[in-house]
């Protein structure tokens, strides 16, 4: 398995907007799929973790809610490790756009 994508979004909206921010977009991954997606999520304190499953194949992924950042993690499955680089660009370009 490979390394999983780790980054921070840094922010200035303090803990609970951040998370209101994240919980009112986290439905519009599944808009970035070719014929769409399912989104299966679960909060756990400030710790949002979520699996989108599209094409065939499932991204695990985990947000921790900081006052100041958001830490991501996404868990890739082999096939899609190939496009890790972009995917990372386009999490940080999206998640920095969610979070200003």
């Amino acid at each position: 398995m490979a390394d999983p994508i780790s980054l921070d979004v840094p922010h200035k909206l303090g803990r609970e907007a951040a998370r209101q921010r994240i919980a009112g977009g986290i439905g519009k991954l599944t808009d970035m799929f070719p014929g769409g997606g399912h989104l299966e999520q679960r909060w756990d304190g400030d710790t949002l973790h979520f699996t989108v499953t599209a094409m065939g194949q499932q991204v695990a992924s985990r947000l921790d809610v900081f006052d100041d950042k958001v830490h991501a993690e996404v868990h890739l499955p082999p096939m899609l490790a190939l496009f890790a680089g972009k995917v990372r660009d386009k999490l940080a370009e999206k998640a920095t756009k969610l979070l200003k």
